[in-house]
């Protein structure tokens, strides 16, 4: 038995002994205690997460949790309406990096807590999982080979709040909560709420000495609300978004491989690239009800968006090229990719009291399509007839989960509570190919393939399917007047590849009414994603010499990945361990938490494998033909993950309004345990190949900003409301590998950003708002010669500060209160 899977198996039963020794310790059965009256009496500081066994307070939970409103939500300024970008300004442990020239993933974002990959984090709305898109971030740096959930699916006009676990918990939720859980409450409230706005980037761009106005945003939503009898409500609502791309491309001169021809040369000192966002327009509608009916509660949500995203980046092609016809782009061509993103969730479930059980029966379904292409590109083995608009493919991932769960009260004669549950899921992931003219080799001398999205071909057509059961128990007891102590278990069996068991034990003990001590241990796991077991496809990467080389990521039971040493992925197991302490002191409260999170057998993606003996070997292989580089998945890292969140929080009247100030601050520092060696097969054909190089290194170990810290100013009067705040941002590190032993590395160093907003509120029913992000106009530092690609990306999307500059908004709102249906 391996020391990881010792100590899973002793957190497990660890968990499982400390529930049964709490009910010889506990007397005689008495009158069952009404839990939820005994918390504190503002509802906005209830969580559902935290703890299956019993709804708590913040302040009471045993692990930390944090709570964000709309009205927060709201007023980070978020471009376009983005709920990740929004997270990402407020929460401390929470980053949203925005991708360029990254393929797919410049349409698809993914975000990251406590500096671990998007999908090590479980998201939840109304408590119910989500599903993941059905895009591979095969391109990215942050998240490489991750399929996460797209939060941007979600509008922020649908939130009432969201609640944020910094915790290991895969015993109460299942696979993927090794960084914790993200549980999106949708809205309730009655009423007729409507907004418009309108907002562009105003910046002074250094690199080519000129101000820019872009990524002109317009938005528009609404939503109502009806109360119904006995506590029951219908909201729903509609979202739009307008916008603009955005480009903060410097001045090109012309990289030495290209040839240096008049043709070439006559395009020296023009912005030939682009780096920035792409258009976006996207409509998101949603609802959410509860009826009473008879015993019970009859309970439904759901969210629809389509996004259509145009001009994502991708580099330019120079009229005298092997990746250009000049027949049909004369003075050369930039690709623009575009992604048609459809996603769709829906619940509808039942809750009623039998017994002394609450119990809550539920079906969600999940699903996300995906069709991907390219315009202003062209196949240049077809010569002059190629095509120059072309659809690269269609992913699809749909996900079924039916819930039954139970939580009752125990007649203890301390206050205690127990969850039980079952939960069944089916996955689906399917991929189809492209145009033939997206992906077919022509009869003429050039590139093969789609330029910046080669199409997915028919061996690339991939349809996985798995199905899962688990179950689990959560137990809560106040053992004392001071200390509470929380147990669960959970049994999980994949049918493709097998089961995990989980286990987790965490405290909360009160030395004051004010000062509480807590702490927590669990074991928890990640089965690999189907998007990572089925994935397949063709892009265009670098090579020696920086020329590009068409590389094909293959799915593990690909024949040629086999040959290559490619196993059966396994699931990511982790040992999560937390301690902390909270204080709750009149005006007053702060928190602060240590974690350390021990992950073995991480799913990354392989270095791309190659050089002439990879080439060679692969194009003598069935459907290697014209294929100059390949990857797979790997289970191939070990990690440990050490960091401290910290919360403070201070109230009190000032000038005529009400003052809230508040610091967070967060730092994760990830450190590579071990590397699993080359394969035999690899080693036998090129000894210098690695199947985790420098690249994916840097991306697990130092891509990611390790610190981050906001401090907010929130003055609220009785017509006019004024926020401040001020983030800093750590340095992160980048790191390529150009072939031929060039390694460019560079550290961007730490960054601030203010931002400020107002609002007014004009009548009873309408507000005005102007607010600016990144009032200063910062930007990351500047990329160095050997990474800037020859002065064209004068700025790396590492840095959460994002590289588009300042942003200027405007809002009007209008709110109409609705007392419902008695």
């Amino acid at each position: 038995m391996t020391d990881t899977s010792r100590m899973n198996k002793t957190i497990l039963t660890t968990a499982i002994l400390a529930a049964l020794t709490v009910l010889p310790s506990v007397q005689a059965q008495t009158e069952s205690q009404d839990n939820e009256t005994e918390t504190a009496a503002d509802l906005d500081d209830l969580v559902v997460i935290g703890t299956r066994s019993e709804t708590r307070t913040v302040f009471d939970t045993p692990v930390p949790v944090d709570v964000i409103d709309e009205r927060v939500l709201q007023s980070t300024g978020a471009v376009a309406g983005e709920l990740g970008q929004a997270l990402a300004t407020v929460a401390p442990s929470f980053f949203f990096p925005r991708q360029s020239n990254s393929g797919s993933s410049d349409l698809v974002r993914a975000g990251q807590l406590r500096g671990l990959s998007p999908d090590q984090l479980l998201v939840l709305v109304n408590g119910k999982r989500r599903h993941t898109s059905a895009i591979v971030n095969s391109e990215t740096k942050i998240g490489r080979g991750t399929a996460a959930v797209d939060f941007n699916t979600i509008p922020l006009n649908a939130i009432s709040r969201v609640e944020i676990l910094r915790d290991g918990a895969g015993a109460q939720y299942g696979s993927d909560a090794i960084a914790g859980v993200i549980n999106i409450v949708l809205d309730r409230s009655a009423g007729l709420d409507l907004s418009a706005g309108y907002g562009q980037h105003d910046t002074d761009l250094d690199p080519i000495n000129r101000s820019i106005t872009d990524g002109e945003t317009i938005t528009a939503d609404i939503k109502y609300g009806w109360a119904l009898a006995e506590d029951g409500f219908f909201k729903l609502g509609l979202s739009l978004r307008d916008r603009d791309g955005t480009n903060r491309a410097g001045f090109d001169t012309i990289p030495f491989f290209e040839a240096q021809t008049p043709a070439n040369l006559a395009l020296r000192g023009q912005r030939n690239y682009a780096i920035g966002d792409p258009d976006v327009e996207e409509i998101n509608a949603w609802f959410n009800t509860e009826i009473s009916l008879g015993d019970g509660t009859l309970y439904g949500f759901g969210t629809l968006a389509d996004r259509e995203s145009t001009g994502g980046a991708a580099f330019f092609r120079y009229p005298d090229s092997f990746s250009n016809v000049p027949d049909i782009y004369p003075q050369g061509f930039r690709p623009e990719t575009r992604g048609d993103d459809l996603d769709l969730a829906g619940t509808v479930g039942w809750r009623q009291y039998i017994s002394d059980w609450s119990l809550d029966s539920s079906v969600t379904y999940g699903r996300n399509r995906f069709e991907f292409g390219v315009d202003e590109s062209l196949n240049a083995s077809l010569g002059p007839a190629s095509p120059t608009s072309f659809d690269s493919g269609t992913f699809r991932l749909e996900q079924l989960t039916v819930n039954v769960d139970g939580v009752r009260s125990l007649n203890w004669s301390r206050p205690a509570s127990l969850a039980i549950g079952a939960e069944f899921r089916h996955e689906d992931y399917a991929t189809r190919a492209g145009d033939e003219a997206s992906f077919i080799a022509g009869p003429f001398d050039g590139a093969i393939g789609a330029q910046a999205a080669p199409g997915l071909t028919p061996d690339d057509e991939q349809d996985v399917s798995r199905d899962v059961f688990s179950l689990y128990a959560d137990l809560g007891v106040d053992l004392t007047d001071r200390l509470f102590v929380n147990a669960a278990a959970r049994a999980e069996d994949y049918d493709d590849f097998g089961s995990a068991l989980t286990g987790k034990l965490s405290a909360r003990f009160a030395l004051t009414d004010e000062l509480a001590l807590r702490a927590a241990v669990s074991n928890s796991f990640r089965a690999p994603n189907l998007a990572q077991v089925g994935f397949s496809d063709t892009t265009l990467n670098f090579g020696d010499n920086r020329t590009l080389i068409r590389t094909r990521t293959l799915p593990v039971n690909d024949p040629i990945a086999r040959s290559l040493g490619a196993t059966d992925l396994s699931e990511e197991k982790s040992n999560n361990f937390s301690v902390g302490f909270i204080g709750q002191y009149d005006r007053f409260n702060f928190s602060v938490d240590a974690f350390r999170i021990e992950i073995d057998d991480r799913i990354t993606l392989s270095e791309r494998l190659f050089g002439q003996a990879i080439e060679d070997f692969v194009q003598a292989q069935p459907g290697g033909e014209s294929v100059q580089s390949v990857r797979f998945f790997t289970n191939a890292v070990d990690t440990t993950t050490t960091g401290v969140d910290v919360t403070m929080g201070y109230e009190t009247p000032f000038a005529g309004g009400d003052l809230t100030l508040t610091a967070v601050a967060s730092y994760a520092k990830t450190d590579i345990d071990s590397i699993r060696g080359t394969t035999d097969e690899l080693t036998a054909l090129d000894p210098s190949l690695t199947l985790v190089g420098v690249e994916e290194i840097n991306t697990l170990e130092d891509a990611a900003p390790r610190s981050k810290g906001i401090v907010t100013a929130d003055w609220q009067g009785q017509r006019l409301n004024l926020l401040t705040r001020l983030s800093r941002y750590g340095s992160a590190t980048r790191v390529f590998n150009f072939g031929g032993g060039f390694e460019p590395e560079q550290t961007y160093g730490a960054e601030f950003q203010l931002d400020f907003e107002g609002s007014y509120q004009v009548t009873d029913s309408t507000r005005l708002t102007l607010g600016v992000v990144n009032l200063l106009d910062e930007y990351p530092d500047l990329s160095s010669s050997d990474i800037n690609f020859f002065g064209n990306l004068p700025y790396d999307v590492l840095s959460p500060i994002g590289v588009n500059g300042r942003y200027v908004y405007g809002r009007v709102n209008f709110s109409f209160e609705d007392s419902g249906l008695a």
